[in-house]
């Protein structure tokens, strides 16, 4: 008689919001393909019978995303397509007990902290000597590292401390271990992301140490850019910006989130600084890394934020000029400080104001950009889409900034670095021979 065999199970992951999320799906598809068990990351063959959704729960928009993927996936499931739907991250860790109880469906919930669990589903171990091993989900040239989990800080609007916790830092040693493996592997560029950069290391060592963690971390063999993402601008620790001149391979960009330029918004927001303040960083900032790109951050729409409000942030784009600008409209969190006020703007006002402050900063982009043409830059090659190869400066990061667009006939290969001299420039993407 033939013996019955037993289908073996797999796994898709999907990740839905940051890259901090993106990060840990990496680490669980590491513990799950550790275990012996097929892991895959957002696949669209239909060959897997369990389903993992990461969900998102910053903002209304990503609830109501993450919210649809779990319903999609749960249908799958009752169509007898999937025999299992898991969900962690964000959304389950903060709402879980009423999602529970509107899609009963789902076979279990997950908080962010709660991976062992997930584990404990598949029958599998936590390998703890695995820390900082990885499945990477994005292209091999490229990775996230992320150096601490939650926040200390109080934004009235931000609902991420409910549901990641407090500042907890990575050690430098786990982190350079991380990055020389990763380097091993073929990665070129680590991009640092957290929370809240520049509280790294206040836990562990009792003071700033995001400068000695560059430092070694500029060391490893093979990392030829860190990128640095998401600083809080109070109390920005000025050594780091020392630490990315003295360094070749500290890319020359950093990612500060300001959120508003207007005192009486940034005191509503709680964010600990004024606009004389931003505007006293700004400029030292510059000064001590000649050429550097600034990337930043706005809501449009927090509760009490008049007209006048938008002119003056306006303004300051107008005066400040960064390289790189990016705009939420405001959503009104549960339980955090900013609920308890009138959310006095309607939506479409809202998204008025944000594509009316993006129309100012479009503007300042192409002028940026078309500087750049005649010049030649250092490129990383990410993709060949089209017939033509896409890559990115030093200037750049992934997805939320700057293509650079390269006619060749030669070949090149993803995690090549190439002088690409500048031809044509758009708002937002830049075109180049190879110089």
């Amino acid at each position: 008689m033939k013996a019955k065999t037993l289908k073996r199970d797999k796994v898709n992951i999907i990740t839905l919001g940051c890259s901090k999320n993106m990060v840990d799906s990496e680490v669980l598809s590491g513990q799950l393909l550790a275990n012996e068990i097929d892991v895959v990351h957002e696949s669209a063959k239909r060959d897997h019978n369990i389903v993992i959704v990461n969900t998102c729960g910053f903002i209304d928009k990503a609830k109501e995303e993450s919210v649809n993927t779990i319903l999609e996936q749960v249908a799958l499931k009752q169509k007898g397509r999937l025999d299992k739907v898991y969900v962690t991250g964000c959304l389950s860790q903060r709402y879980r007990d009423d999602l529970e109880q509107s899609i009963p469906e789902v076979d279990a919930w997950f908080g962010t902290m709660e991976l062992p669990l997930i584990l404990k589903r598949f029958e599998a171990d936590y390998k703890s000597e695995l820390i900082g091993e990885r499945l990477l989900a994005t292209p091999q040239h490229y990775a996230y590292m992320k150096i601490a989990e939650g926040c200390n800080r109080t934004c009235a609007f931000c609902a991420i401390p409910l549901m990641r916790g407090a500042h907890t830092s990575r050690s430098i040693e786990d982190l350079v271990g991380e990055a020389t493996r990763l380097a091993q592997r073929g990665v070129k560029e680590i991009m640092l992301i957290a929370q809240e950069l520049t509280y790294y290391g206040l836990d562990l060592y009792k003071k700033r140490m995001l400068a000695d963690l560059l430092r070694h971390l500029s060391d490893v063999p093979g990392i030829e850019w860190i990128r640095l993402h998401y600083a809080y601008p109070h109390k920005f620790p000025m050594d780091v910006l020392e630490v990315m001149r003295e360094r070749p391979n500290i890319c020359n960009y950093l990612d500060m989130p300001l959120q508003h330029a207007a005192d009486n918004m940034l005191k509503a927001m709680r964010r600990q600084i004024t606009r004389t303040e931003m505007e006293e960083l700004v400029q030292a900032i510059r000064e001590t890394v000649p050429g550097i790109c600034l990337r930043t951050t706005l809501i449009a729409g927090f509760p009490g934020e008049t007209l006048d409000d938008v002119e003056e942030l306006k303004a300051f784009l107008e005066r400040q000029r960064f390289d790189r600008v990016g705009i939420f409209t405001y959503s009104h969190e549960e339980d955090t400080p900013a609920y308890g006020l009138v959310d006095n703007v309607p939506a479409e006002e809202k998204q008025r104001r944000a594509e009316e402050i993006m129309a100012v900063q479009q503007e300042i982009s192409y002028e940026k950009n078309q500087e750049k043409v005649g010049q030649t830059f250092k490129v990383i090659i990410d993709k060949k889409e089209a017939g033509r190869y896409l890559g990115r400066t030093e200037f750049d990061s992934v997805e939320v900034d700057n293509e650079v667009i390269i006619h060749t006939d030669k070949k090149l290969l993803p995690g090549n670095f190439v002088n690409v001299k500048i031809s044509r420039a758009y708002d937002y993407d830049l075109e180049g021979e190879l110089a």
